[in-house]
């Protein structure tokens, strides 16, 4: 039972651990759906790593951020599904964590940029 009890407890903290990091992430809307939640848990279920997670939402920030500044501009975020071929991306590649530190650490300075203006 308590087996149990302690797989609920990891996939709440696994789920809710998705959807503050989605909530977080310039660029969305802060928002969570039910389809969101749906998705988080699906990715428990196969077993993506939080961390991958992460880092997708890294990745696709920092490719939005990062554009030429005469491309369109993008529109908002609406769903975490956005993230989810981003998310494959960032499984399939070895990329060495010290890179999505870079990205964190660009994406930090450039907001902070943006909102000192």
């Amino acid at each position: 039972m308590e087996t149990v009890a302690a797989d609920f407890l990891c996939r709440q903290v696994y789920i809710q651990s998705v959807l503050s990091a989605y909530r977080q992430t310039p660029g969305t809307t802060g928002t969570i759906r039910r389809a969101d939640r749906q998705l988080a848990e699906q990715l428990y279920t196969r077993g993506i790593p939080l961390e991958a997670v992460e880092n997708a939402m890294v990745l696709a920030t920092a490719r939005r951020l990062f554009r030429p500044a005469e491309a369109p501009a993008l529109g908002i975020i609406r769903s975490l599904a956005y993230f989810t071929p981003v998310i494959e991306e960032v499984l399939e590649q070895h990329v060495r964590p010290t890179y999505f530190q870079y990205l964190r650490y660009k994406i930090r300075r450039s907001l902070q940029t943006t909102n000192s203006r």
